[in-house]
C-alpha cells in the first residue's frame, strides 16, 4: 500500500500515521489577534497506541482496538463549565512571549518555501518527504507524523503530567505499581488511564486534561514540519508505545492559512471563521486529519472584549474577563469526532432573541411520534461505539423534540432573521426528531456567516452556518437548506464516512432527508400537496444532474472512486482523498444528487414507511461510528431478503450506482415520469403562454395590450426555477417579454434559486436593465454565483465581460480560494 501513496496535485494526502499513534484529546489555548490576522497559541494532544501496536489493560491483557469492541453504559450528564482558578491556561499573550529565550520560539527558522524545524541537521527527516517514504522500521527513531499546512510551529515539548497535583490516583492501579519503571513510562500509562476513564467520569476527565495540558515540560522534541506534514521525533525512542503520549505544540497560523478565513461581515466588522476549506484544519492546528482519528477537544480561546467566539460544543460558552478589553470563551465535546468537524467563528456577532413565539413551540420538549414506538426501544440495548456520554442513553435527551437553540449574524440581518429565521428551527428540529428520533448533540447555534461563503449552509458538532443567501425570498430555501444542515447531525457528524471519498454518505442522506423533513414541518400540507412537490423537487434535480454529467470529467462523476480499495490505508495509516483539492469539485452536486436518487429508489421500492425504520434502525446501531457504504447497503438488505429475488443486492448498487460514472440507467427509466406530475404540468402550461407571448409580440405592434390580455398563475418558488429553466431553452426572448416576466412574479423579491435563474436569463438575452441584478447576485449570493462569471464571459459580449471583470475584482480579496481560483480561470 505505501508504495501506491502517490498522490497527484489535485489529491489531498492525509500523511498522519493514525495507526501508530492516535490523537485521543485536543486541549487548545489560543489568542485571536484581527491585527495581524493570526492565531497563535498552544495545542496540547493526548495519544494512545494505534492499532499496529498491542496496547496493555488494566488486566494485563491486550485490548483490541475496535471502535465497535466498547459500549456506552451511562447516561449523559449536563454539561457544565469548570473554569480553572490556578495554573490558568488562558493567560494572555505575554505567556507565549517567554519562549523566545529558548532560541527555537519566536526566531523565525522558516526555509524558502515557509517549512520550519528545530533540528540543526535532518537527521534523516525530510521535510519534502512523500507519504510512501514515511517508515517507522528498523533502528531509526520513530516519527509521529501529524496533519500540518500553513503554520508556523515554534516549539514542541512533551508534556510532564507526572508532576500534576492530584495525578497519583491515576497510578494506583495494579499495572502502575512497579516504581522502577522509567519515569517516561509512567507518564504514558497516566495518560491512558486519563483518555480510558470511564463516560460517567467525564468531568473529572476534562479537569484533568486541563491540569495536564498547564504541566511543566519535560523536554523539547525534535520537529520538522514540509508542505502537508508535521514530523516529530525524540532521539533514542524507536517505538511508538515508548514515544511521549502528551506532547504540547506552540504555533502560528498564517493570515493566508487555507483553513480559516479572515474577512468582514455584512455590517462591516472584522471576522474569521473555518469555512469548509478541502484542506480542512490542518491550517488551523496541527492535527491528525483521517477519520478514524476520533477524538475529543477543549479550547480557551481569547480575543478583544467586542467579539463573539462561536465553536463547535456542548456547553454555550459565557465569556470571562481576564483583563481589560480581553475575553476568554471555553468549548469542550465530550463525543469523540474527527479533528475535521471543528469549528470557529470569531466575530462581531449579534444573537437574535425570541420575541412573542408562540409558547407551544418554545416549551415543547416532548412529541409525540408518528410511528412505531418499537423503532425507538433499541437504547434498551448496548451502544456499539467507544464509551462516552451518549445521548441515545439518556431518557431526557430521547424524549427531546426541541433541542436547546441561538441565532448569531451581523447585526444589519438581525430583523431578517427574527423574521424568517427564528421560527423555522423549532419545526426543522421537531420534524428531524418525528423522523430519525433522539437529537445526536445537546444544542444548536446558528450563524449567518458573511457573503464570501462558497456554500448555502454547513453543519459541524453544535454549530450550523447559513449563508445570507437564503434568507430572502420567503421560508422555502432557508428552510429546506435548514433542514439539510439538521440532518448532517446525523448522518456526516453522528455517523461519519470511513472514507471521504465516499460523500455521498453524508450528502445523499442529508439531500433526501431534507424533503422528509421539511415535508413535515409544513405540517398544513395534506399528502398529495407533499407528494407534488417532491415529485417537482425531483424533476429539477434530475435536471441539475444531467447537466453536470454533461459537463464535468467521467471520474468525478463515480460515488465510490476507490471501489473495493475504499476505506483502505497505508500500513501507517497515511491514505489520499482522491480529487480532494481539485477547485471545480467543490461546486459539484454529483455526491448529493446521485446519492439522492439512490435512495429515493430504495424508499420507492421497499416503501417509505419500511425505509425509514431502517434508517432509525441504523442511525441506533452505528452513531458514534464510521461507515462504508457496505454497511448501510447490507443491513438495509438483511431487512428487506425478499428483495433479493428481485435482484436488489449490494452488488448491483454497487454496480449500477456507486461505481461508475454518468446517470444511473435505473434513474434514466424513471426520468420522464415527473413529468406527469401536477405542479410540473402547470409550469408547462405557463411556459407555452410565455412563448406564444412572445412569438405573438414579434408579429403585432399592439404589445402591451396582447400582454395585458394573458393571465398568468401564481407559482411556488419551485415552480419558477422550472419556468425560468424551461425558458432558458428558448432561443430569443424579447425585453419587453424579460421586462414583464419580472413584473408579473417580481423575480426580484423571490429566494437566491429563482434570482440566479433570473440573472441566467438576463445573461442569456443581453437584457441591460437587468445588469443591477446581476451585480447585486455576483455580490451578496457569493455561494452560487461563480458560474454565472462563465456565463457573462461566454457570450463575448463587451459590456457583460467588462461587469464579469468588475465584479471580481471588488469581492476577489474576500472571495473564498476554491471559488477566486475557478473565476479566475473563466476570466483571464
Amino acid at each position: 500500500m505505501e508504495s501506491q501513496l502517490d498522490p497527484m496535485k489535485d489529491d489531498l494526502p492525509l500523511m498522519a500515521n493514525t495507526n501508530y499513534m492516535l490523537v485521543r484529546h485536543y486541549v487548545l489555548d489560543l489568542d485571536v489577534d484581527f491585527k495581524s490576522k493570526v492565531i497563535e497559541g498552544i495545542i496540547v494532544l493526548f495519544f494512545e497506541t494505534g492499532s499496529q501496536y498491542p496496547k496493555t489493560s488494566s488486566s494485563g491483557k491486550e485490548c483490541c482496538q475496535s471502535q465497535s469492541d466498547k459500549t456506552c453504559k451511562v447516561k449523559a450528564c449536563e454539561p457544565c463549565y469548570m473554569p480553572m482558578t490556578t495554573e490558568s491556561a488562558c493567560s494572555p499573550k505575554p505567556k507565549y512571549n517567554d519562549f523566545a529565550v529558548c532560541g527555537k520560539g519566536e526566531e523565525d527558522t522558516s526555509d524558502k518555501n515557509g517549512n520550519h524545524s528545530n533540528e540543526a541537521q535532518a537527521s534523516g527527516i525530510s521535510s519534502s518527504k512523500d507519504i510512501c517514504e514515511i517508515q517507522n522500521h528498523g533502528n531509526k527513531d520513530f516519527l509521529l507524523v501529524l496533519d500540518c499546512c500553513d503554520l508556523s510551529v515554534l516549539k514542541v515539548e512533551e508534556v510532564d503530567v507526572a508532576a500534576v497535583s492530584g495525578i497519583e490516583k491515576f497510578t494506583r492501579s495494579a499495572k502502575l505499581t512497579d516504581v522502577s519503571k522509567e519515569l517516561e513510562n509512567l507518564r504514558n500509562q497516566i495518560v491512558h488511564e486519563l483518555v480510558t476513564l470511564p463516560a460517567d467520569r467525564w468531568m473529572e476527565q476534562l479537569y484533568y486534561f486541563t491540569r495536564c495540558s498547564q504541566a511543566p515540560g519535560c523536554g523539547e522534541l525534535l520537529f520538522t514540519t514540509g508542505t502537508w506534514s508535521l514530523e516529530i521525533r525524540k532521539a533514542g525512542v524507536q517505538a511508538p508505545t515508548d514515544f511521549p503520549h502528551a506532547i504540547r505544540i506552540w504555533y502560528k497560523t498564517k493570515p493566508e492559512g487555507r483553513s480559516i478565513t479572515w474577512t468582514t461581515d455584512q455590517s462591516g466588522r472584522p471576522c474569521v471563521y473555518t469555512m469548509g476549506s478541502p484542506i480542512n484544519n490542518r491550517a488551523l492546528f496541527p492535527c491528525q486529519e483521517p477519520p478514524v482519528a476520533l477524538s475529543t477537544w477543549q479550547a480557551s480561546i481569547r480575543t478583544a472584549a467586542d467579539f463573539v467566539v462561536l465553536m463547535s460544543g456542548e456547553n454555550s460558552a459565557e465569556p470571562v474577563q481576564l483583563q481589560e478589553g480581553i475575553l476568554s470563551w471555553y468549548y469542550y465535546v465530550t463525543m469523540p469526532m474527527p479533528a475535521s468537524t471543528f469549528t470557529i467563528a470569531v466575530g462581531c456577532w449579534q444573537e437574535v432573541k425570541q420575541q412573542g413565539f408562540p409558547a407551544a413551540i418554545q416549551t415543547n420538549t416532548k412529541f409525540s411520534l408518528p410511528s412505531s414506538q418499537a423503532d425507538f426501544r433499541w437504547h434498551e440495548e448496548i451502544c456499539g461505539h467507544v464509551e462516552y456520554p451518549c445521548r441515545f442513553q439518556d431518557p431526557a435527551a430521547r424524549l427531546q423534540a426541541v433541542i436547546p437553540y441561538r441565532v448569531f449574524t451581523p447585526r444589519c440581518l438581525m430583523e431578517c432573521c427574527e423574521e424568517h429565521l427564528l421560527q423555522l428551527i423549532p419545526q426543522c428540529l421537531s420534524a428531524a426528531y418525528t423522523t430519525l428520533g433522539t437529537h445526536p448533540f445537546s444544542r444548536l447555534d446558528v450563524l449567518i456567516v458573511p457573503s464570501n461563503f462558497s456554500s448555502l449552509g454547513m453543519a459541524s458538532p453544535h454549530i450550523i452556518f447559513l449563508s445570507q443567501s437564503v434568507l430572502s425570498g420567503g421560508s422555502q430555501l432557508c428552510g429546506t437548506r435548514l433542514c439539510h444542515e439538521i440532518a448532517h447531525a446525523w448522518f456526516g457528524l453522528a455517523i461519519g464516512a470511513r472514507d471521504w471519498t465516499e460523500e455521498w454518505l453524508s450528502e445523499g442522506f442529508a439531500t433526501f432527508l431534507e424533503d422528509i423533513f421539511w415535508a413535515r414541518a409544513q405540517q398544513q400540507l395534506s399528502h398529495d400537496e407533499v407528494k407534488g412537490q417532491q415529485e417537482l423537487k425531483a424533476l429539477l434535480r434530475w435536471r441539475r444532474l444531467r447537466d453536470e454529467v454533461q459537463n464535468s470529467e467521467e471520474e468525478l462523476q463515480v460515488l465510490r472512486p476507490k471501489k473495493e480499495s475504499t476505506g483502505e490505508t497505508s500500513e501507517s495509516g497515511a491514505s489520499i482523498v482522491k480529487h480532494g483539492l481539485k477547485a471545480e469539485k467543490v461546486f459539484m452536486q454529483v455526491h448529493y444528487l446521485k446519492g439522492y436518487f439512490l435512495l429515493r429508489s430504495l424508499a420507492r421500492t421497499i416503501g417509505e414507511a419500511s425505509y425509514l425504520s431502517s434508517l432509525r434502525k441504523f442511525v441506533h446501531k452505528f452513531h458514534g461510528q464510521l461507515v462504508l457504504s457496505q454497511d448501510f447497503l447490507c443491513m438495509l438488505l438483511e431487512d428487506i431478503p425478499e428483495q433479493k429475488e428481485s435482484g436488489l443486492t449490494a452488488e448491483s448498487i454497487f454496480q449500477n450506482w456507486l461505481d461508475t460514472s454518468g446517470i444511473p440507467k435505473p434513474l434514466l427509466e424513471e426520468g420522464e415520469t415527473w413529468k406527469e406530475s401536477r405542479l410540473v404540468q402547470q409550469v408547462s402550461g405557463e411556459v407555452t403562454k410565455w412563448i406564444r407571448t412572445n412569438q405573438m409580440m414579434r408579429k403585432s405592434g399592439k404589445k402591451k395590450r396582447r400582454l395585458d390580455e394573458v393571465v398568468f398563475q401564481k407559482l411556488l418558488p419551485d415552480q419558477l426555477v422550472l419556468l425560468l429553466e424551461s425558458l432558458l431553452e428558448v432561443k430569443t426572448l424579447r425585453p419587453r417579454i424579460l421586462q414583464c416576466l419580472e413584473k408579473t412574479y417580481q423575480l426580484r423579491e423571490q429566494d437566491a434559486e429563482v434570482r440566479h435563474r433570473w440573472c441566467e436569463l438576463i445573461v442569456k438575452h443581453k437584457y441591460i436593465p437587468g445588469y443591477e441584478d446581476v451585480e447585486k447576485f455576483l455580490r451578496e449570493d457569493q455561494a452560487m454565483g461563480v458560474y454565472l462569471y462563465g456565463e457573462l464571459m461566454v457570450n463575448e459580449d463587451v459590456k457583460q465581460q467588462e461587469l464579469a471583470r468588475k465584479c471580481f475584482a471588488a469581492a476577489r480579496e474576500h472571495m473564498d480560494p476554491s471559488s477566486a481560483k475557478v473565476v479566475a480561470e473563466m476570466l483571464f
